[in-house]
């Protein structure tokens, strides 16, 4: 298609997998849908690394068969160094899934030839200039393409998904509401190396984890399908400054590999095939999700770090709820008002939730005297929740939600966590001894508890079965999960059973 239409039901901004996802699923509700991306696809990004939530969310879509056959590393697990503990966690073995390590250039670009497929008018290379809005609602969006001869012109739209990456169509530009995490002011730097020995990674094709070992940063070690490892340096912004006065970009990046001695054995034999990049101001979160005729989602909502690979599922997730509220709006199913406090508390609590969970990842995990199990086995999630300043600036409901959900997680979490300790026989990781089916619960539980539990808000709940939707909680007859629930004896006994029948 070679010109923009004069009007849409839904334009999408932005070409990521949270806007290709969120107007894929609304064009296969049959609705109208166009989708502008800046850039001329495929094009570079990071964000390599896939939960196994993307699975789902390759179903709802319809795409999971091309993903399966595209080439892409299939990743079997994570594992993680981390101070004096090293583990693994297989997907297959816990949650009977896998997932992919992805070039984003190709894998994006897959997803918005999907999108096309389904129906959506997909334009790239076309930068939205200025939004046009009646009172608080954008209704507009002037365009243009291939610079200063190129051509321009304005697109009228019903709703509009900001899915704009880092730049922050809605955030920045009009709403100023972005907030930056004082939590997580870290840098990234990275490069990927060629004739790295894959078979040294345990589970295989898995995301490495490590600390370096003075303790200031940590290291990501992501295998991908073309024989590379896309291997980046986490620092602390202030360190990052120290280290900058005294070294080059690349001098801090060597000394942080050779500090870490589980990649540094991975890349003994192995060169450096790219230039060094490097990124900072990264973690930050917009103050409000939602609005009259606007849903934010993926980097242009909010984004957390680097650790535990969260940011495309966060896109994915937001892509779905968006395209399930709007959906559910246009079939005259819920009031907008309704659609947009949904979408913003649900899409805040599963945020929160990964930040808790990534925060205490960093505090708890790495500190020795939060591993008293002995001592109050709660005392370090808890304390730590307290000082989350995100938590401190929600309703109370959902704070106290998302606060006891975590400590139970977290603090089950832990207890498992010291019995998955790996040890290194004949230079490959190894479990050191099996897991009793309560605490393989815990974990699986935690997995999915961290990227598939949700409340209800409002009255209403997500509904992805048969129809992608908003319904009712009263007219839902499907049983929600709860936390008690998750907490249950009788779900555990479950789950140890769920799990025997997958071995």
């Amino acid at each position: 298609m070679s010109t923009l239409p004069k009007s849409t039901q839904v334009l999408v901004v932005g070409g990521g997998p949270g806007g290709s996802t969120a107007a894929t699923l609304l064009a296969r509700q049959g609705f109208d849908v166009t989708l502008v991306e800046k850039e001329i696809t495929p094009r570079y990004h990071i964000g390599e690394s896939l939960l196994p939530s993307a699975l789902e969310i390759f179903e709802l879509l319809g795409i999971r068969d091309k993903v399966e056959s595209y080439g892409c590393q299939q990743k079997e697990g994570a594992y993680f160094v981390w101070g004096p503990r090293q583990w693994g966690i297989e997907f297959q073995r816990l949650l009977n899934k896998y997932t992919f390590q992805v070039r984003r250039g190709r894998f994006d670009k897959l997803l918005l030839e999907h999108a096309s497929e389904q129906g959506v008018k997909v334009f790239d290379g076309i930068e939205i200039r200025k939004l046009s809005f009646d009172g608080e609602r954008p209704i507009s969006a002037t365009w243009s393409s291939g610079g200063m001869n190129g051509s321009s012109g304005e697109i009228a739209f019903d709703f509009l998904i900001d899915a704009s990456g880092r730049s922050g169509l809605m955030s920045t530009q009009y709403l100023q509401n972005r907030r930056y995490h004082k939590e997580f002011q870290n840098i990234a730097i990275w490069g990927y190396w060629k004739n790295v020995d894959f078979s040294k990674i345990w589970p295989e094709n898995g995301t490495v984890s490590a600390r370096t070992e003075d303790g200031s940063g940590w290291i990501w070690a992501i295998p991908l399908s073309d024989d590379t490892l896309s291997t980046g340096l986490v620092l602390n912004k202030e360190i990052y400054k120290q280290r900058k006065s005294q070294a080059s970009l690349e001098g801090i990046y060597a000394a942080g590999i050779a500090d870490c001695p589980y990649v540094s054995d991975l890349v003994k034999t192995a060169e450096l095939a790219s230039p060094i990049k490097v990124e900072q101001d990264y973690s930050y979160v917009a103050d409000k999700f939602a609005g009259p005729g606007y849903f934010m989602l993926g980097d242009a909502a909010c984004f957390l770090d680097p650790l535990l690979s969260t940011g495309v599922h966060l896109a994915f997730f937001g892509g779905m709820l968006s395209a399930a509220s709007i959906g559910s709006v246009l079939r005259n199913e819920v009031t907008q008002e309704q659609a947009y406090s949904f979408y913003d508390k649900t899409l805040r609590f599963h945020y929160l939730t990964l930040l808790v969970f990534v925060s205490s990842f960093y505090h708890i995990t790495g500190n020795p005297e939060d591993m008293d199990m002995d001592a109050d086995p709660s005392a370090g999630p808890r304390r730590f929740i307290a000082e989350v300043e995100d938590l401190q600036k929600v309703e109370p409901q959902m704070r106290q939600l998302v606060s006891e959900h975590m400590v139970e997680l977290l603090t089950k979490a832990e207890e498992g966590v010291r019995l998955m300790v790996a040890e290194e026989l004949e230079g490959t990781a190894k479990l050191s001894g099996e897991l009793d089916p309560k605490h393989q619960a815990v974990f699986l539980q935690l997995w999915r508890g961290v990227f598939g539990y949700l409340p209800d808000f409002d009255g209403l709940r997500l509904k992805t079965q048969t129809n992608l939707r908003l319904v009712s909680v009263s007219e839902d007859d499907a049983a929600a999960l709860t936390l008690d629930t998750v907490l249950d004896e009788k779900y555990y006994a479950q789950q140890e059973a769920d799990m025997a029948l997958t071995k």
